[in-house]
């Protein structure tokens, strides 16, 4: 079953303000000359498929490393860094180089920036997959029930990619959910706006089966991760967020122990 709705009309079926239609009916105006430009280049078996090659390559690197000089990193985080870069490739790549190593040779606000978000991140993107599966491609719902439920789906894969490697850490689990709802939700809620709007106002009429609908999805991700980052760094700054462990140290205790 086709998803005929456009962002406007998602709106409207959701609710019945019409300030907020109006206001939704001018973002989605203002974007379309960005949509133009960014839907064949996305639709492009071309670009999908060297796409899907970094891709591989990049989780190749991943795994090579943390194989290779990362085991001291916990597992949960190595699954965590296996998301990050599954969505975004040569990005999350980078990122992980920067920020996730055991080598980095000193840790940093904007270095705990990018662990907070990428625990975030890769729970999210785990919650959009299973919620635009379920909703459009199982229910066959329409493009407001696919949004809503895809929420609800990336709020709870989110928490729980972030609860798991704090308790890794040796936080309990009670105060891991409860940081995890104070610290995590401005960030997530971030993510998803433009993550889902992104993805919406690129793909709410493609089938499961374009390749739009898969590349909108992976591209919303990283647009998604690229507006929670400075929210995550600015948490972390006020101690909002303690930040995930500097894997350094880490690194330093696997040596010590050997």
């Amino acid at each position: 079953m086709p998803v005929q709705q456009s962002l406007a009309e998602t709106t409207v079926s959701l609710a019945s303000s019409g300030w907020l239609s109006d206001i939704v009916k001018q973002i989605e105006h203002a974007f379309v000359p960005a949509r133009e430009v960014i839907r064949p280049i996305l639709s492009s078996p071309t670009v999908v498929g060297i796409w899907a090659v970094l891709v591989l390559v990049s989780v190749s690197v991943l795994w090579w490393d943390l194989r290779k000089n990362n085991q001291a990193i916990a597992s949960l985080m190595q699954g965590v860094w296996t998301l990050v870069v599954l969505y975004s490739g040569p990005f999350g790549l980078a990122i992980y180089w920067y920020s996730g190593r055991t080598q980095i040779s000193h840790d940093s606000l904007w270095r705990r920036g990018f662990r907070s978000t990428a625990h975030c991140y890769s729970g999210c993107g785990a919650g959009e997959v299973v919620g635009i599966t379920l909703a459009q491609g199982i229910l066959a719902l329409t493009v407001g029930w696919v949004a809503a439920i895809t929420f609800g789906f990336a709020y709870l894969f989110g928490y729980a990619l972030t609860i798991g490697p704090l308790m890794q850490d040796g936080v309990s689990f009670e105060e891991a959910t409860w940081d995890a709802l104070l610290s995590e939700t401005p960030s997530i809620t971030i993510m998803e706006i433009f993550a889902i709007g992104t993805d919406l106002l690129l793909a709410a009429e493609a089938h499961m089966s374009d390749l739009l609908f898969w590349s909108a999805l992976a591209f919303s991700l990283s647009i998604g991760f690229l507006v929670a980052w400075p929210v995550n760094v600015v948490l972390v700054h006020f101690g909002v967020k303690e930040g995930m462990s500097n894997p350094a140290k880490m690194g330093s205790q696997s040596a010590s122990g050997d």
